[in-house]
């Protein structure tokens, strides 16, 4: 079975309460049947976290400890976990489905009804030492980098998002929004061959991605708010071509998430708007092929590496936009 050498506890983030959370020493979990023990080597902080600790989220249960985005070490396997040697080098899909319903079966795992999100359901990576089920996990190539390998979470979503949207080569596609989901969409859907407009209010944010401003009178065969913000759907919904598709991939606050639509529009203009929530495993190991070859460059967002105990410090980053890509190092 192998175990690595460790000792008997580690350094945690926990969040009991909605709105604080305590840093600390927990003991150091043992995988049970199927499970591994992961070391953590690089954790990715996003605005879901920002989200999660001060503000709630409908999948959080609690007490948790957070981290969704996560990359590292098998250090202990559990019984019968026999696919990765203790050593080897694995990236976490954060997901833990059943296998058996309905969405399962066609392979959209992150709409299982049973799904357990690490992070949300389960313990996440904002700790020394993650269990995870052995089905999760997916090895490293060795030409992979942690801090490039982290960005496999929110690339797979993104991918998700490009996925729903039928989009193909020559199409026109218009992403609302100019931080780290923003960006990734945009490389993403240029290496899929469209022609890729960001609309970023942000001066410098609209500079380092080379966006606009507005969309201007602009029409597009598909439309992503990449920001959780009720004016960024509005426009997108208002620059929707003719057939042209929707994808509602930012979650809103509850207050502003019910908005009124033309539906009309919709109608004789045969519009369609699908929603993206998450990835499934699949789309892990495809982010992982586009990172490793080269074909979406993630290197250059990463803005902040910051050891877990400035997570505070982390979040205020994030909810001024201060910030792109923010990894956080569990050892320090």
């Amino acid at each position: 079975m192998g175990v690595e050498r460790m000792k008997n506890s580690m350094k945690a983030v926990t969040v009991s309460a909605i709105g604080s959370f305590v840093q600390g020493e927990r003991d150091i979990p043992r995988p049970k049947a199927g499970e591994v023990l992961v070391r953590v080597a690089v954790t990715g902080l996003c605005r879901t976290d920002l989200k999660l600790i001060r503000s709630g989220h409908r999948d959080l249960s609690l007490p948790r400890i957070p981290g969704e985005e996560v990359v590292g070490v098998v250090a202990e396997n559990g019984p019968g976990a026999v696919r990765h040697s203790v050593g080897a080098r694995v990236y976490v899909y954060p997901g833990e489905w059943c296998g058996r319903c309905p969405a399962c079966r066609t392979g959209a795992e992150n709409l299982c009804r049973e799904m357990r999100i690490m992070g949300f359901h389960r313990d996440g990576g904002f700790a020394e030492y993650v269990i995870v089920p052995e089905k999760s996990l997916i090895a490293l190539d060795d030409a992979c980098c942690f801090h490039d390998a982290v960005f496999a979470e929110p690339l797979s979503c993104c991918i998700n998002a490009l996925e729903l949207s039928r989009l193909s080569a020559g199409e026109r596609i218009g992403i609302w929004g100019g931080g780290p989901a923003g960006t990734l969409l945009k490389r993403a859907a240029r290496h899929m061959g469209a022609d890729v407009v960001v609309i970023e209010p942000d001066g410098e944010r609209r500079e380092r991605i080379g966006g606009r401003e507005t969309a201007a009178g602009e029409l597009f065969d598909v439309c992503i708010p990449a920001v959780g913000d009720g004016e960024a759907y509005r426009a997108a919904l208002e620059h929707l071509a003719p057939r042209g598709r929707l994808v509602a991939f930012s979650g809103l606050p509850a207050h502003a998430a019910c908005r009124a639509a033309d539906y009309n529009h919709l109608h004789y203009h045969e519009q369609t708007v699908v929603g993206a929530y998450g990835c499934a495993l699949r789309h892990g190991a495809t982010a992982l092929e586009l990172i490793v070859s080269g074909a979406v460059v993630v290197s250059d967002l990463v803005s902040h590496t910051l050891p877990l105990s400035a997570l505070d410090a982390a979040l205020d980053l994030v909810a001024e936009r201060r910030c792109m890509k923010i990894h956080l190092d569990p050892k320090e």
